[in-house]
């Protein structure tokens, strides 16, 4: 079963990772400790590694409003279309 994680408890694990790791685990040995795959902590080091968990949160901000805007001009450029097409009709 897939589990998907906030962007906020992608980064607390993140940073229990570089913990594990200051103590002398092995990323390997560091994963199976909090039960991800090595590929997922590589995946998640290469998206969000920099981030802090306040800059997390205004990413998901950014993302959602990101998403609501593409559809808003989605919608405004087919509205357009429709509009020539019935315009050039009635020439």
């Amino acid at each position: 079963m897939k589990k998907r994680l906030n962007i906020e408890k992608v980064v607390r694990v993140l940073r229990e990772m570089e913990v594990l790791q200051s103590q002398g685990d092995s990323v390997p040995e560091a994963c199976r400790k909090l039960g991800i795959k090595d590929n997922t902590y590589y995946r998640w080091k290469k998206e969000y590694g920099g981030l802090d968990i306040d800059q997390a949160r205004r990413l998901k901000v950014l993302e959602s409003e990101n998403a609501r805007l593409k559809k808003l001009v989605a919608d405004l450029s087919l509205d357009n279309a429709i509009l020539k097409e019935v315009a050039s009709g009635n020439s």
